[in-house]
């Protein structure tokens, strides 16, 4: 298993998801920026390594307005050299990665110009990890999306609008069940449909679920994950208490974490911590795993 934590170090002054308003951009900012996000993803990494945190999600904001028609300039090319660097350190250290687009990218939106845009998004993650260079294994998760008041018709034009999409995004493309609409059965009926591999949200759940318990729910993922596509990632964060359904807690519970990795002995997975302390829940959740 291999355990690691979303896109921001608290521990080290340095974050790789610095941005900028729209309407201060310019090219000049453009490379000055990705340049420090790319140097901090680097330290980052190393940060990560030393602590054998072997799972890592980059952030969405590496590249500011990347997917935004006023980004005319080639930044692949411009960086492709550190890109390969970073990914060179990826593989040396065996770090699993993964992206995860925001909320507005909604591919089963009833807007073609919404479901354009999220295209146009999801285009710029597969970009990134394909300039790592890294393998099929390295993903990009996204929800199903909006119900718009007929589930249904809603999973359907996900199926749809999921076959037009290029080989390049379908590749590393993953599904996530969600705490509200669509269950991990909802997701395991469009992967039937599409193949697309679902990954496993412990939350969401816990939320959200037909009965199955958390070990037969991770086996029933799982098997949607093919060879190429690495092992199944989940997602895990406890009930913040006093909170809304769903909420992340903001440190990790040790006791329920334990009882996770009880419930799912010998299953094989990575384990994604989306927990607000970051880093510091993930040493702790590898102390724990250790100990197993």
């Amino acid at each position: 298993m291999k355990i690691g934590y979303p896109c921001i170090n608290q521990t080290i002054n340095c974050t790789a998801n610095s941005t900028f308003r729209l309407a201060n951009y310019s090219q000049a900012r453009l490379i000055d920026t990705v340049t420090k996000n790319l140097t901090c993803l680097q330290k980052i990494l190393e940060f990560n390594i030393q602590h054998n945190l072997l799972f890592f999600r980059i952030s969405s904001d590496l590249i500011p307005f990347a997917s935004h028609e006023i980004c005319d300039f080639d930044w692949p090319t411009y960086f492709k050299p550190q890109f390969q660097a970073l990914g060179q350190l990826i593989k040396q250290a065996n770090i699993r990665i993964s992206m995860h687009p925001d909320q507005f990218v909604l591919i089963n939106a009833l807007k073609p110009e919404i479901i354009s845009r999220s295209i146009s998004e999801l285009e710029y993650h597969a970009t990134i990890l394909d300039l790592l260079e890294l393998d099929q294994s390295a993903k990009i998760q996204i929800h199903v999306g909006g119900a718009y008041g007929d589930k249904i018709s809603a999973m359907q034009r996900f199926v749809t609008n999921y076959q037009q999409l290029s080989s390049k995004i379908k590749s590393r493309l993953v599904i996530e069940h969600d705490d509200r609409l669509f269950s991990l059965q909802d997701c395991l009926a469009i992967h039937a449909q599409t193949n697309i591999p679902v990954l496993f949200d412990f939350l969401h759940h816990a939320c959200l679920n037909n009965q199955e318990t958390v070990r037969e729910a991770v086996i029933l993922a799982s098997k949607t994950w093919q060879k190429a596509d690495g092992v199944l990632m989940t997602d895990y964060s406890s009930q913040a208490l006093n909170a809304r359904l769903g909420k992340h807690n903001s440190t990790l519970d040790p006791i329920d974490f334990a009882k996770i990795l009880t419930a799912t002995q010998g299953l094989d997975f990575d384990i994604m911590l989306e927990i607000k302390d970051k880093e510091r829940s993930a040493i702790e959740a590898l102390k724990i795993y250790n100990q197993f």
